[in-house]
């Protein structure tokens, strides 16, 4: 509880305090009491405990202490036979002997472990722990003992055999069942409990027992039959199950019944409750508490512990307890107790009784209180006093008295109507009880009501740009004024929604920018301006417009080789009603997706359908849908699933027939493939259809494969070089597509040329020389030469064409010290004709990969004079046939096989020389340049007189002479 605190806890046993100081077995441990070395006689009993605190005492539950025990049968000899006819019905008495705590019971038959088994015919009763044979046999006869368990101690105590013996006077007869086992006429059952019903009869025949209750309820499937339906188990009782049961047993002589009634019983549970309470002096007390129980449960209360009886101001009237005017005495805790045989709880609750003086220190006037003109404006007065103050007000230090615009509460509460000018001023409320006065002072202050003078508009605005809303005010200056918007019923997060929103304007201006508006930001949007004294607000509808949202389920109805009629449902037209709409589709064979025709051309706004035309056959195609309104074109569509057009025959010719070349007696045509997107079905190929020009009759050829696109026919009869008439077509499954145009073909020539010579140049070319054939200008345009590293290797081919009537060409960028081999063929309109024998030659030696080195030079007036050493040639290179001087100002070239020259160079030009080695493979790496200035009078710096350099070697000392 709240109100505990320096708590004192004692226990008590049967209502007597237990001394802990002097009791070595009991101790306590954070409230628990701990008993060590219990002891039946000393420690049997009901446990409370009582707390204690400077507001009072409060008990706790009662706890209940007691000790199982079983004591041993008192008579230990031999029980008195029982003598029985056979066929009789008898009952074995087991007469448990002193105990405490459940109790259950089998019995022994002769010796043990042979336990008696219950069955139809044999019951032992769990309430008295007899045994019930309905109908003796001969097997039965034998000594019977009682065994009796102790379920809390596990203890066992076995009684003296019984004998049971058969008479010897014949045989009983059948009778009608004897109920010897059945529950009272009145069974209280406690919730959640476990009930068991007995029954069991005598009889002959043996008697079937059957249950049933009297209403006739059906038993729910929680009720269990054992032992033969001897025993009735209603697990976790509830309200539902009270009633009256009845238990039948019958055999063929007839059938007796017993009945009794169940009734539902529970501890009690709260209804009410009282909670801590805080009272002035010479208030009322009232405290109710209600619970719920079976039997109803009987109520008492206490104080501080101690039993509370009715006298003077102080009723008890079942759960309520009221105290007519409190007095400083009555505080302290209190319980209500509600009560029955199943059990007790307690409710507690702490009374404060109050006395004290006014104070306004929890509850003062504002020191300024602003109000709008016309306004009503309430002053509280709300002093914390004990017993309530009388209050009253000032206005300045006139008493305020009651007139149509001023009321005054009896709570002490000021109200003034109709608020003007005159009205501002200092009002105190003044307090008083028995035990002194207090006052609050606060001023009023009336400030001229708020204007609107700008408002926002409904407006219409495209997705992306921006707007302002206006909300401007006029105000009185004295006033703190706060502004905020809302959007469809949501307050903007200036912070959070930075990105499109912000606040511009003054202090007496709240203007909304929305910028970069998107289609969510279409809705109701709310200026809330806040002052001191009132708040106002001022709203506009936005209507977002932008591009149409995507269509959705595009479907094909229906498809044709060329067309397919397409359905779709539109999507959200954002503000903007939809124009029209665009079909799209996308194949294998296109780059993304394109635009396609459809009748009607032009596809409205209205229209929900549209049929594709001018596609090609037998091709897989997707299409989707865009829509567009006046904003713009919007997102397209899903795709539609795929679908394939029809086959048809091919439309389409192939291209670019032409042909020619080949060897003798060849005619080549060859012609660009038709497409795979326009070949329209299955089976595709192609038919060639040729004639020699100035011939009628067509000879045709069929080929299968649609990747190829080149034919040769072969004809001993065909003319070299012979014109003829050529056209390619067409086919699939569906049967012939068109031809394409006639061209001019012309098969292979005959004659071959004669090379001559070819010649190695250097180590990349090699020059190659051949005879002109006859001079026919319509038949032969230039000459072809192929030449390739290895007649093994193919791939090294490499092919140059020279237009008109030259015999010789050089082939360069080959690789040096490397044999090739040449062939050289006329070629006209129709291609290349027949190629030469082959010849081969060898590309020479690289040239040296070194520079000329330790080059010397001296110049004398207008005279220079170079020197280096001589380069030498390794193995696998060229050797060394002279030397190149390149003069770069002109371009000048020398060529020399010594290793010095002279030059004469002219005073007026700049220079740079560079010298390389040459050989027959080519030229060599050239040296570093040597720049030479002009030699003109201006630049010299020693007139008349003679300068040397000598050429430095890279990273050593150079030298430069004067004279």
């Amino acid at each position: 509880y709240a109100f505990l605190f320096a708590l004192l806890l004692l226990w008590s046993l049967n209502g007597t305090l237990i001394d802990l100081g002097n009791d070595y077995r009991r101790h306590m441990s954070g409230g628990s009491l701990i008993i060590s070395n219990l002891d039946k006689d000393q420690d049997t009993g009901v446990y409370q405990c009582t707390a204690f605190s400077t507001w009072g005492s409060i008990l706790s539950r009662r706890a209940s202490l007691q000790f199982a025990y079983l004591d041993n049968f008192k008579s230990q000899t031999v029980r008195s036979a029982v003598n029985v006819r056979e066929g009789q019905g008898v009952v074995l008495l087991c007469g448990p002997p002193a105990h405490s705590g459940e109790l259950s019971f089998a019995w022994i038959f002769n010796e043990y472990p042979h336990f008696v088994q219950q069955d139809s015919r044999r019951f032992i009763s769990q309430e008295t722990g007899s045994l019930y044979i309905a109908k003796v046999e001969p097997s039965d006869v034998g000594n019977y003992t009682c065994v009796v368990n102790n379920t809390v101690t596990r203890e066992k105590v076995l009684s003296s055999p019984t004998p049971l013996v058969l008479r010897s006077d014949g045989v009983m007869g059948e009778y009608e069942p004897k109920i010897e086992v059945h529950f009272p006429d009145s069974v209280p059952a406690a919730k959640e409990s476990v009930v068991k019903l007995e029954c069991f009869a005598l009889g002959n025949p043996v008697p079937e027992i059957s249950w049933r209750r009297t209403s006739g309820v059906p038993f729910p499937s929680k009720v269990k039959m054992k032992n033969s339906n001897g025993v009735l188990e209603i697990p976790n009782f509830q309200q539902e199950d009270a009633g009256t049961y009845e238990c039948t047993a019958e055999n063929r002589r007839g059938k007796n019944a017993a009945r009794g009634r169940i009734s539902f019983h529970a501890k009690p549970h709260w209804l009410q409750t009282m909670t801590d309470t805080a009272l002035s002096i010479e208030e009322k007390l009232f405290w109710e508490c209600k619970a719920n129980g079976k039997p109803k449960p009987s109520y008492s209360w206490l104080k501080n512990g101690e039993q509370v009886v009715t006298e003077g101001q102080v009723q008890i009237e079942n759960g309520a307890l009221s105290i007519a005017a409190l007095n400083l005495s009555d505080s302290g805790m209190y319980q209500c107790v509600a009560e029955n045989k199943h059990g007790i709880i307690y409710s507690s609750a702490q009374l404060m009784v109050l006395a004290s003086p006014p104070s306004f220190s929890k509850s003062p006037l504002r020191a300024l209180l602003k109000a709008r003109s016309g306004s009503e404006v309430t002053l509280e007065c709300k002093p914390q006093a004990s017993p309530p103050a009388i209050s009253l007000w000032k206005k300045g230090n006139e008493i305020l008295q009651r007139t149509e615009r001023i009321t005054l509460l009896s709570n002490g509460t000021l109200k003034i109507a109709n608020v003007t000018k005159r009205d501002a001023a200092t009002y105190t409320c003044i307090a008083k009880n028995q035990f002194g006065t207090a006052s609050t002072t606060g001023r009023l202050l009336v400030t001229e009501p708020t204007r609107i003078t700008m408002r926002p508009t409904n407006m219409e605005i495209i997705v992306g740009e921006s707007i302002v809303l206006p909300c401007q005010i006029a105000c009185d200056p004295a006033l703190d004024v706060s502004f905020s918007w809302a959007f469809n019923g949501q307050l903007i997060d200036f912070q959070r929604d930075s990105n499109h929103f912000e606040r511009v304007g003054g202090s007496i201006s709240g203007d909304l920018m929305i910028r970069n508006i998107q289609l969510n930001h279409g809705g109701k949007y709310v200026c809330v301006i806040e002052t001191d004294v009132e708040s106002l607000s001022t709203s506009a509808i936005l209507v977002v417009k932008g591009p149409p949202g995507p269509p959705d389920k595009v479907s094909v109805e229906e498809i044709t080789d060329s067309t397919a009629q397409l359905s779709w449902t539109p999507g959200r037209d954002n503000g903007s009603p939809i124009t029209g709409y665009i079909i799209q589709a996308r194949t294998p064979f296109t780059v993304g997706w394109q635009a396609v025709d459809t009748v009607p051309e032009v596809v409205n706004g209205n229209m929900l359908t549209a049929t594709v035309v001018g596609l090609n056959a037998w091709v897989e195609y997707e299409f989707r849908v865009v829509a567009r309104n006046a904003v713009g074109l919007g997102e397209p569509s899903p795709a539609s699933t795929k679908t394939r057009t029809e086959d048809t025959i091919p439309d389409t010719a192939p291209t670019d027939v032409g042909g020619g070349g080949g060897t003798k007696s060849e005619l080549v045509i060859t012609w660009e493939p038709v497409p795979e997107e326009l070949q329209n079905g299955e089976g595709f190929g192609y038919i060639i259809a040729f004639r020699p020009v100035g011939t009628v009759t067509w000879t045709r050829a069929v080929i299968s494969t649609t990747s190829v696109s080149r034919y040769v026919f072969r004809n001993d009869t065909i003319p070299p070089f012979s014109p003829f008439d050529v056209k390619v077509g067409a086919y699939n499954n569906r049967g012939e597509g068109p031809f394409s145009s006639i061209a001019n073909v012309y098969s292979a020539e005959e004659g071959k040329l004669r090379t001559s010579q070819a010649r190695s140049v250097s180590a990349a070319q090699i020059e190659v020389i051949w005879e002109a054939l006859p001079a026919l200008a319509e038949r032969v345009l230039g000459y072809e030469v192929v030449y390739w590293e290895d007649d093994t290797k193919p791939d090294t081919i490499g092919k140059v064409r020279i237009s008109g009537n030259y015999t010789l060409v050089n082939i360069t960028g080959l690789k040096a010290n490397t044999v090739y081999y040449l062939s050289v063929a006329a070629f006209n309109t129709a291609g290349p004709g027949p190629q030469s024998a082959p010849i081969n030659t060898t590309t020479k030696k690289p040239p040296p990969d070194r520079a000329p080195l330790n080059i010397q030079w001296n110049m004398i007036g207008s005279t220079l004079t170079l020197h280096w050493d001589p380069v030498v040639a390794a193995e696998t290179e060229s050797k060394v046939t002279g030397y190149l001087r390149h003069r770069y100002n002109d371009i000048n070239t020398i060529l020399t096989n010594k290793t010095t020259v002279e030059l004469s160079l002219s005073t007026n030009d700049n220079y740079l020389i560079q010298i390389k080695a040459t050989s027959e493979g080519g030229d060599g790496v050239g040296s570093e340049p040597i720049h030479i200035h002009k030699l003109s009078d201006e630049n010299l710096i020693i007139q008349r007189e003679r300068l040397i350099w000598r050429h430095c070697i890279p990273f050593q000392p150079c030298v430069i002479d004067l004279f």
